[in-house]
């Protein structure tokens, strides 16, 4: 073990409770592989400056059990976020705040109406004790009251519950809550599927209906940003269209080549942009060199920017029901990130998704958008 080594564990373990573990021994070497995870049970302190971060050609996968169990251990030596949990009044909403807790994630503030919330908790045999609890008098006021906590730095991201999202979206957007930034607020599906070799985002299938080119600008750099969080360091983006030719009658071609040549002029940054693209030339190299297409980015996109909410949230849906696709969705865009997830969501979505939003958080605390 290095003296650098040594350093970098210590500067870990300031604050933090840590169980070390050595993964491996190399003999030849004389090195040996320790997993670190923080103890959930014992408090933490302000996180260190900087954590290890990925590997560039080692982004992170967010598909089954395997993947979640990654996913975690990249985030064990992070101190959990205070998360305004806004009205999770049914069974699914409430048990995954109170799992995300266990796993050490978050440290929730439930906000919605104490005797509904409470009731539910005794149905399902869930326990409360020693939970802050906003006592609101409905949905409407759980999402403004989540708004408030979000701005007053109470809570470092929100988290939806049992309401609808454009309930939600409406009391963060509001130009009175204080949580817009300089961007556009948007949402990304991680995907990971069995047909396709890395993780992917499909942007924007939650939030902007049809959004125009300087929107589309915003939602690549909050895409951008959350691949790098993610531990890609320069995601390569492809703007989807029905074609891969410009054509003035299809605005979505006008769109990506525009955006393309914003990226060429440092108008977007961080990225490498192409498009338009088709759906098979963007995730298929063998479509792309049928159609004589020469890209860096075709058949190995690490971003999907769609035309427009529908299309996108179709595509999210069948990759996940036909496709087998695992997911995690996130907004981006405001100054805390916000776990949007479904009703319809499985358990590892759900965690996966508080996972990542703690990826955020943490970037946050040094780095405020």
């Amino acid at each position: 073990m290095t003296e650098s080594t040594i350093d970098m564990l210590h500067g870990l373990a300031i604050g933090q409770s840590l169980r070390v573990t050595v993964a491996a021994r190399d003999a030849a070497s004389g090195t040996l592989t320790l997993l670190c995870r923080r103890d959930p049970d014992q408090p933490g302190l302000a996180p260190p400056a900087q954590i290890p971060a990925l590997a560039p050609q080692e982004p992170l996968d967010v598909a089954s059990h395997h993947g979640l169990a990654r996913l975690l251990d990249v985030v064990a030596l992070l101190p959990p976020m205070r998360v305004g949990v806004v009205h999770p009044c049914d069974a699914s909403s409430l048990s995954a705040a109170l799992e995300a807790q266990r796993l050490g994630l978050i440290e929730p503030v439930l906000i919605a109406p104490r005797a509904r919330l409470e009731a539910l908790a005794a149905e399902q045999g869930l326990a409360l004790d020693g939970l802050r609890i906003e006592d609101v008098a409905h949905s409407h006021a759980a999402a403004e009251q989540g708004a408030r906590l979000a701005a007053s730095g109470e809570v470092e991201a929100l988290m939806k519950g049992s309401l609808h999202t454009d309930e939600l979206m409406a009391a963060v957007v509001s130009a009175s809550a204080g949580l817009r930034t300089k961007r556009r607020v948007s949402h990304c599906f991680v995907l990971q599927t069995p047909a396709y070799p890395r993780p992917f985002i499909v942007t924007d299938a939650a939030i902007n209906l049809a959004p125009d080119l300087l929107q589309k600008a915003d939602i690549v750099r909050n895409a951008i940003e959350l691949a790098q969080v993610i531990g890609v360091v320069r995601p390569k983006v492809a703007i989807l269209a029905a074609v891969e030719t410009v054509n003035p009658a299809m605005p979505a071609t006008l769109d990506a080549a525009a955006l393309c040549k914003m990226a060429d002029r440092g108008q977007i940054t961080g990225g490498l942009l192409d498009g338009p693209l088709a759906f098979d030339n963007a995730v298929s190299a063998d479509a792309a060199r049928t159609k004589g297409i020469a890209s860096a980015v075709a058949g190995q996109a690490d971003i999907l920017l769609v035309p427009d909410l529908e299309s996108g949230n179709m595509l999210a849906k069948q990759l996940m029901y036909l496709g087998g696709a695992s997911s995690a969705g996130i907004v981006l865009g405001a100054k805390v990130p916000i776990v949007l997830t479904s009703r319809a969501d499985s358990r590892e979505s759900r965690i996966a998704s508080c996972a990542i939003a703690l990826l955020l958080a943490h970037r946050y605390r040094q780095t405020p958008p």
